[in-house]
């Protein structure tokens, strides 16, 4: 069970040191969970882990691939690795070893790829990923999460820790809005109605869940009122709750951190055309664009992410 955060203006920790006390928790727990890193782990915060469980963390260098194959073979050993690199070193570039030597070898990776989309700021372009979701969304019998803020990533991180199989979470390191209060949880496949509303429903994911609760505060103030659904497990997608929440309204927009071509606006699209929904729906992510440096925040704003780009959708959406 969840309840939302009495202060939606606070951040809570940075999502990397949350990523490593999670960690550290599992492998206090569980003597084969481990981690691996590919030179990032200043930046990662990954080397506390050493030293606090020496021997437990593998730094393999940059060398990304190398490092999903060493956490494949560790898995075919018992262990539960976690990974760690920037999103697309995480996905794309590494995509061939996940599916053959993690999927279909039947291992169990849990990876984490860091600073997606506008989060990436001043690393630029190259470190950029608009398709991450899309890749792993692929990949048969994957869990895909964009976690909203840091009680939702902490949760996520334990319950990885615990399974079997292919395991992705996208985060920014740094620290984001709250949206639940500590101790909330969740379930995987199942998405969380965060607002009711009546003419219009906004599925979002990741940390543009506050900017699309901004959003619907905003459009009430004009008389229009929003359902606003954290979607945060983008697989298994809850179609129950697209469907049921879309039922009746005039709208239903999609706010992601990610292109729309593969990610949560394709998912919910797919659902709402076979189920023969007849509801209008708008995707609202990043079109046909390459990654740039520049700080997150301008950067945001450059590709149309903010609460005020969503308040332009819905109306632009409804006329």
């Amino acid at each position: 069970m969840f309840t939302l955060a009495k202060n939606r203006d606070e951040k809570g920790m940075e999502l990397r040191d949350v990523m490593v006390d999670a960690i550290e928790l599992a492998m206090a727990d569980d003597e084969r969970v481990v981690a691996l890193e590919a030179d990032l782990g200043g930046a990662s915060r990954f080397t506390n882990i050493a030293k606090k469980y020496p021997g437990r963390l593998i730094q393999c260098g940059i060398a990304e691939a190398n490092m999903i194959g060493v956490a494949a073979g560790m898995s075919s050993e018992g262990y539960h690795p976690f990974t760690h690199t920037f999103g697309p070193f995480s996905t794309r570039r590494v995509f061939d070893q996940i599916f053959l030597s993690g999927a279909y070898a039947h291992n169990t990776l849990n990876i984490f790829g860091s600073d997606p989309g506008f989060a990436v700021g001043i690393n630029g372009g190259t470190h950029t990923t608009w398709e991450d979701m899309a890749l792993m969304r692929t990949i048969p019998g994957a869990i895909v999460c964009d976690p909203a803020d840091e009680t939702q990533m902490r949760w996520i991180v334990a319950e990885y820790a615990k399974m079997e199989g292919i395991h992705y979470i996208r985060a920014n390191r740094k620290n984001v809005r709250n949206v639940y209060e500590p101790g909330s949880t969740f379930e995987f496949g199942k998405g969380n109605l965060l607002r009711q509303g009546s003419d219009v429903l906004i599925v979002a994911c990741g940390q543009l869940v506050s900017e699309a609760l901004d959003a619907a505060e905003a459009l009430e103030a004009e008389g229009v009122s929003c359902s606003v659904v954290d979607m945060f497990c983008v697989k298994p997608l809850d179609e129950e709750l697209v469907l049921s929440e879309a039922a009746g309204k005039k709208l239903v927009v999609t706010f992601e951190n990610h292109g729309v071509i593969g990610g949560l606006g394709d998912a919910v699209a797919a659902t709402l055309a076979e189920a023969g929904a007849g509801v209008k729906l708008v995707r609202h992510g990043v079109k046909e664009r390459f990654g740039q440096v520049g700080d997150p925040a301008w950067l945001q704003k450059d590709f149309h992410l903010t609460a005020d780009d969503l308040v332009a959708s819905v109306k632009g959406g409804l006329a």
